[in-house]
């Protein structure tokens, strides 16, 4: 889907999330990136292939 360079990461990549963003909705809560991958601002993942990755907000200090 990335036709630009460098390249950006794969949806497999540990640094997926780096990808530019493509289509952006924050009204709706969602972007879509340059990679494939939509993520949400909770910090959920809804992968091309159709994985889901659970959002994974750092806990914070108490």
């Amino acid at each position: 889907m990335c036709t630009h360079e460098p390249a950006c990461p794969t949806t497999d990549a540990r640094d997926r999330e780096a990808a530019r963003t493509v289509a952006s909705h924050p009204e709706q809560g969602w972007s879509l990136l340059c990679n494939g991958i939509v993520v949400f601002e909770d910090t959920g993942e809804l992968l091309p292939d159709g994985r889901v990755i659970a959002p994974h907000r750092p806990a914070t200090a108490v």
